[in-house]
């Protein structure tokens, strides 16, 4: 186990062949904090929104006029969770004989893996995640006046997306996840 911020964590569950600012397609689940309802509730298949599911919402959307490298391609708000697909297009550079090739994403700096200092690389799914729960956080937080109370569980789940067939099937997995929500083991 890694120590990071003075707690014992598993080792990360990221692809360490994969830089994650690399352009590309990922599912993303993010949930909430033991789980808990806080989003809203299904009613005959329909996502009803709580204020705070409101401003998840309202986050989530103002997240990508921000990031101009990021998109998403469809997403969720369930009562205790968010399902997205994310697109990573850090941009194209055309070199000589018309070829395109991606460019370079930053290397993370070198640093001793035990130093206790977390690395996002800049415009990568973490460094993303990280800011949306954070000012989600703290809106959510200022609505329901519990300051520093978590919304969220602590790490995310992602899937890097490797092709146009499995690309189709999370779709369709996150376009159908409220009417299968009575089928959710986690509700």
């Amino acid at each position: 186990m890694a120590k990071f911020q003075n707690k014992y964590r598993g080792e990360t569950v990221r692809a360490q062949w994969w830089n994650y600012a690399n352009n590309g397609a990922y599912f993303i689940t993010i949930c909430t904090v033991d789980r808990e309802c806080f989003f809203g509730e299904i009613i005959k298949n329909e996502m009803h929104l709580s204020p705070i599911g409101e401003i998840i919402y309202e986050e989530w959307n103002f997240s990508f006029d921000l990031r101009a490298e990021l998109y998403c391609d469809t997403f969720v708000i369930m009562p205790n969770h968010l399902h997205a697909i994310l697109r990573i297009n850090n941009g194209i550079v055309v070199g000589t004989h018309g070829r395109a090739y991606l460019q370079p994403t930053p290397k993370p700096p070198s640093q001793p893996f035990n130093s206790g200092v977390a690395y996002r690389p800049p415009k990568s799914i973490s460094s993303f995640i990280a800011g949306f729960k954070s000012v989600a956080t703290k809106r959510a937080n200022e609505y329901r006046n519990t300051p520093k109370q978590p919304v969220w569980q602590s790490r995310f789940h992602d899937h890097i997306i490797r092709n146009y067939t499995e690309y189709q099937q999370i779709y369709s997995y996150i376009e159908s996840n409220i009417e299968n929500w009575e089928k959710d083991k986690f509700k």
